[in-house]
């Protein structure tokens, strides 16, 4: 199965709102993380674990803590190394990609909904 199947709408922010704009979207959205640009390029990833990191100092610039190292995949890849991605790197999501332009999100949680090779222990070995 490909990453463009079961791939969701990504919300993007802007790096120069703050923390607590960034966390009111994502509960209006109901989503775990947004993806930061600039203009059309991605800068960085911001998950609730960052703001919750970072709760004490809301009024901070989503660019001062979200994540900057960015890998994403092509939407034609495999559901099996978009897993294999986030393994290897201890993520969670993956920017959705197709000749350079952001065209969705995948989340660990989708993989394993729809993935039946991969278990839960894949990701967290």
């Amino acid at each position: 199965m490909k990453v463009s199947e079961i791939m969701n709408k990504a919300f993007v922010i802007e790096e120069k709102i703050t923390i607590k704009e960034a966390a009111k979207i994502m509960s209006d959205k109901n989503v775990g993380g947004l993806i930061v640009m600039r203009g059309e390029k991605i800068t960085g990833v911001i998950a609730e674990s960052d703001i919750l990191k970072n709760v004490s100092s809301l009024g901070k610039k989503v660019s001062d803590v979200m994540n900057k190292r960015v890998i994403a995949i092509d939407k034609n890849d495999s559901l099996e190394n978009a897993a294999e991605i986030m393994a290897q790197n201890k993520i969670k999501r993956l920017p959705v990609m197709s000749n350079e332009e952001l065209v969705g999100i995948i989340t660990a949680t989708d993989i394993l909904a729809h993935c039946e090779a991969v278990d839960d222990n894949f990701f967290f070995d």
